[in-house]
């Protein structure tokens, strides 16, 4: 596995390193030992699978506060999306700042998003997969979601959504007193 560090400290871009033959490759996607190395949380608790059938769903920005924060580990299983992780940790260098990088089924690269980070993506292709492997468990009463349009943050979507929800369409302003306690 090749671990490259975004601009965002702590959050990382992973990628396979394939051992290829005639057959095809062979690959690690997880190991303990890696992510230990790297100083990675690796608790996973909780493996999730979404689904969307339209190209340009946005699904996002959502996080979790403590004590039930989560790290998440997201992979494209099938189609394209581009990937967005804001940090919205109080005492962070970056606070507020946005990174995002596309993840495909056929580049296979994972996305580490470590705690106090919000996360959301925007499909590319119809019937896009992802896979998130998470470090806590869902607690909707510390559940929380910065509107991916919210001018605060000014995050760059690479097209226009199509297709957002109801509650992603519906998180408030940003507000320190809602979003970060």
């Amino acid at each position: 596995m090749r671990f490259t560090e975004t601009p965002l400290k702590g959050a990382y871009l992973i990628d396979l390193e394939k051992r290829e033959d005639e057959r095809g490759f062979f690959a690690r996607a997880f190991c303990v030992n890696e992510f230990e190395t790297h100083g990675l949380d690796h608790s996973i608790v909780q493996i999730n699978n979404s689904l969307s059938k339209d190209k340009g769903t946005l699904r996002g920005m959502h996080y979790q506060l403590a004590p039930k924060a989560e790290t998440k580990i997201v992979r494209c299983i099938k189609g394209a999306l581009y990937d967005v992780i804001l940090d919205l940790r109080k005492d962070s260098e970056t606070f507020g700042q946005s990174f995002g990088h596309e993840i495909t089924a056929d580049n296979r690269t994972m996305m580490y998003v470590p705690k106090g980070f919000a996360h959301g993506f925007i499909t590319l292709s119809e019937d896009t997969e992802a896979f998130y492997m998470s470090t806590g468990f869902y607690a909707p009463e510390l559940e929380r979601g910065v509107r991916y349009n919210d001018p605060r943050f000014n995050i760059q979507w690479p097209i226009t959504p199509v297709v957002v929800s109801e509650k992603d369409l519906n998180h408030p302003g940003f507000n320190e007193d809602y979003h970060l306690k």
